[in-house]
């Protein structure tokens, strides 16, 4: 007699999405397309919880259909971050090549582990799908003969409400949507870090740092930037002085100044205004300098 489990569906489906969701991230051709976020919404939820369920349950009677839907959502909710921790603790970090691989071949060896502990089970005993157990149960809510009318109403319901979410989740993800408009203000050392800053000065030295601006307000904006010692403006090279961006770009520039004033503790601001609103800063950052002089100097 045949084995009934070699024609289960279930998992040569998931093997299928896993290795279609690879092609259209992977070509960019295909991963300009909606069809990637499509394929990848049951990559992250679905996929690797529905793979391990089957490894870890094999035969029929461990689990039903409801119970291994749900535990595959929350499975594979509570498996991804884990994959992307660890990810965070090797050298290809957070990033989208090493996640795909990591949800590609985890979901992949857990169907092979399925596959071989549903091999060793009496055909009777073993999980499986078949295309007759889809029909039937997408046929049943619909049936001329549910248990009761208020059954019948409330499975339409639910079957209802499951596609709406699945719609509404589709529609949010691929939806672009416009998030809190900032604009990212800082200023660097000269070795790109936030630190060693230059804050110890002879009056006539000149001190470098790096100031980086980067548009996040979702239109262009021009922008002016004002050095201030003790209120008390300082020269700067026009294209630092004022420039525009797009939204989403960044720049950054190393900017040269020469204190004008001898003293301690004096606060040195960087000033960024925002479009022609040369009033109030829209942000600002300071450090805290000394400049000495010669002998008349005043302390």
């Amino acid at each position: 007699m045949p084995d009934k489990n070699k024609y289960s569906i279930d998992l040569p489906i998931v093997v299928a999405l896993v290795l279609l969701t690879d092609l259209f991230i992977l070509i960019p051709e295909l991963a300009a397309t909606p069809i990637r976020t499509v394929l990848g919404l049951p990559m992250v939820l679905l996929l690797p919880g529905y793979a391990l369920i089957a490894a870890l349950f094999p035969a029929k009677d461990d689990l039903d259909g409801i119970e291994r839907l749900a535990l595959s959502i929350g499975l594979s909710i509570a498996v991804v971050p884990l994959m992307g921790l660890g990810l965070n603790y090797t050298p290809w970090g957070i990033r989208l090549i090493p996640i795909l691989a990591s949800l590609s071949v985890f979901t992949l060896l857990m169907c092979l582990i399925a596959v071989y502990r549903r091999a060793h089970l009496p055909s009777e005993k073993a999980f499986s799908v078949s295309f007759d157990d889809v029909y039937k149960a997408l046929k049943s809510p619909f049936s001329t003969q549910p248990e009761s009318r208020l059954d019948r109403i409330l499975t339409i319901i639910l079957v209802i409400s499951v596609l709406a979410s699945v719609v509404t989740l589709v529609y949010v993800v691929v939806t672009p949507k416009q998030g809190e408009k900032f604009t990212e203000f800082y200023i660097l050392g000269m070795n790109g870090k936030a630190d060693n800053y230059p804050t110890q000065f002879t009056l006539g030295d000149t001190g470098q740092v790096i100031v980086g601006v980067v548009n996040h307000e979702y239109e262009p904006v021009k922008y002016t930037i004002d050095l201030r010692l003790n209120n008390n403006s300082l020269s700067i090279p026009s294209d630092v002085k004022s420039f525009s961006l797009e939204h989403n770009t960044t720049w950054e520039k190393t900017v040269i100044f020469t204190p004008n004033s001898v003293g301690n503790n004096m606060k040195l601001e960087f000033l960024l205004y925002k479009n022609d609103n040369l009033t109030v800063p829209y942000r600002d950052l300071h450090l805290w300098v000394n400049v000495t002089g010669g002998m008349n100097a005043t302390l």
